[in-house]
């Protein structure tokens, strides 16, 4: 895999795919970037350099990422493995990692976060009901295939 796509003054793309993962995941534990900066000991604004793609993380820091935020290291790779479109199951660097359009949003952190919180599963199952229901509601949305929770 090749970074040879660099713009000028731009990012490499899988330095802000993997950017992206360790904002999504401090956001999802309810941390801020002073904390996690705080326990990898820099400041706040080298962690919005990592969490935009502005700077390199390093394999040491990141693997120390993953043990603060409390994750595998393949974590922040989940938007460039697997794909179809390259031999090895890797993305080409210049490809543009899969981002789901307004899924990762404040409001959907804060859910997912209020979400998992719940320690009842059928609490769970009935929210999740409920959302689907107004979803539908909403924007005459049906349910897309093999989403139903048993």
């Amino acid at each position: 895999m090749t970074q040879k796509t660099k713009t000028k003054n731009q990012p490499y793309p899988i330095d802000v795919c993997i950017g992206s993962r360790v904002k999504l995941r401090r956001s999802l534990l309810g941390l801020t970037q002073e904390r996690l900066a705080e326990s990898l000991g820099l400041t706040f604004q080298q962690v919005q350099k990592y969490e935009s793609g502005t700077n390199k993380i390093g394999a040491s820091r990141l693997f120390q990422m993953s043990q603060i935020l409390q994750v595998p290291i393949e974590y922040f790779f989940e938007d460039i493995l697997e794909s179809d479109s390259a031999p090895g199951g890797l993305r080409e660097a210049n490809q543009a990692p899969y981002k789901a359009p307004n899924l990762i949003t404040p409001m959907t952190i804060e859910m997912i976060r209020h979400f998992t919180a719940i320690q009842d599963e059928s609490v769970k199952k009935q929210l999740l009901s409920l959302v689907k229901a107004l979803a539908k509601a909403h924007k005459g949305m049906d349910t897309p295939e093999g989403s139903e929770v048993t």
